[in-house]
């Protein structure tokens, strides 16, 4: 069976990760198993819309598109969906590089035509050149990256983590496209989770479906200076609560926060455990990683609360889109991404 054909999406916004896009560029461009084509979908910036335009304007591999829809990561990758001709389709974060083998480790995954997801391993590549002392892996969600407590080799999940990760193109025919609403928007409050919603719609929509994570298929993803200090993790640890109530009203509190209910009675009990043990050996950073853990769970848990108390309020609003073929524009066009209503619940 041949490997399917993939399409990369790299959702962009700022002219301050230029570098960054160029390298994000550039190593799905070095794949072993090349991409069919790279979508490099702007939001809503024309100054960086017209530059990439520009410096890609003779590359047949790359195509600048501009986000079709609001303002946000979800709309950016359903426009660039929308614009894609790939079998499968693969989202890259655009100050993230891929390893060589990046695409062949998610073809090899969709052998299985039950497979309708594979999402891989992400490490973080810390602007100070080492991992803060203080900072327990069980956290590194925070800064975008794969955690401590998933589990190893290719594995069945609840949900791939969206910047890097692949879907069937099948995938967003049964379930429809990301809400638009619940992920990031640009440097405003880190609100996550897009992809958690969407993976349980999909299950409910193909019960049959597999998700898959491969952690052999690696990408690296730099971590900002800003992000190293405690104010980052504790404001990320909150917005990823308020993310939750979120997706828990979407879809139930039962899928919503099934991992999540794993995560916090298994594997941070153990890094608690594992900080006080390094404390009391005096090694450095053990009872920091103990007190960061703790911190998190209650800011997280905090964040929960009062996203659950907007819920209720129906404070905001967030749809899901039906995605519809489009030869995305180049500069500017779009189409393609309509909103199907609140299916995707108000929150």
């Amino acid at each position: 069976m041949s490997d399917p054909d993939i399409s990369v999406v790299i959702c962009v916004y700022t002219e301050d990760r230029w570098e960054d896009i160029l390298a994000a560029v550039s190593s799905v461009r070095a794949q072993s198993c090349p991409a069919l084509e790279t979508l490099l979908v702007v939001d809503h910036n024309p100054v960086l819309l017209d530059r990439l335009a520009r410096e890609y304007k003779e590359a047949g591999d790359v195509r600048v598109l501009a986000n079709a829809g609001p303002r946000g990561l979800s709309a950016g990758r359903n426009t660039g969906i929308s614009a894609s001709h790939g079998e499968v389709i693969a989202f890259l974060d655009d100050d993230a590089v891929a390893e060589r083998d990046w695409l062949r480790r998610f073809a090899e995954g969709y052998a299985d035509p039950r497979v309708m997801a594979v999402g891989g391993r992400t490490e973080p590549v810390w602007a100070s050149g080492r991992r803060p002392a203080w900072f327990p892996e069980e956290f590194d969600w925070v800064v975008g990256c794969t955690y401590r407590g998933l589990p190893a080799g290719r594995v069945r999940v609840r949900n791939v983590l969206g910047g890097n990760a692949s879907f069937r193109r099948t995938a967003f025919d049964a379930a429809g496209g990301f809400a638009t609403g619940i992920g990031r928007d640009g440097d405003r409050r880190p609100l996550g989770c897009e992809e958690t919603e969407l993976c349980i719609r999909l299950s409910r929509a193909r019960p049959d479906a597999v998700l898959l994570i491969d952690d052999r298929a690696v990408i690296h993803h730099k971590v900002p200076g800003a992000r190293e200090h405690f104010a980052y993790f504790r404001t990320r640890a909150y917005a990823e609560g308020l993310s939750k109530a979120l997706v828990a009203r979407s879809v139930g509190a039962g899928k919503g926060l099934e991992s999540e209910r794993r995560y916090a009675t298994r594997v941070l009990p153990a890094g608690v455990a594992r900080g006080l043990r390094d404390a009391l050996l005096a090694r450095p950073g053990g009872a920091g990683r103990a007190g960061a853990i703790v911190a998190g769970v209650l800011t997280a848990a905090g964040g929960y609360v009062v996203g659950s108390v907007r819920a209720r309020r129906g404070g905001t609003v967030f749809s899901v889109v039906r995605i519809e073929k489009s030869e995305g524009v180049p500069t500017g066009g779009g189409g393609g991404v309509r909103a199907d209503g609140d299916e995707g619940g108000r929150a």
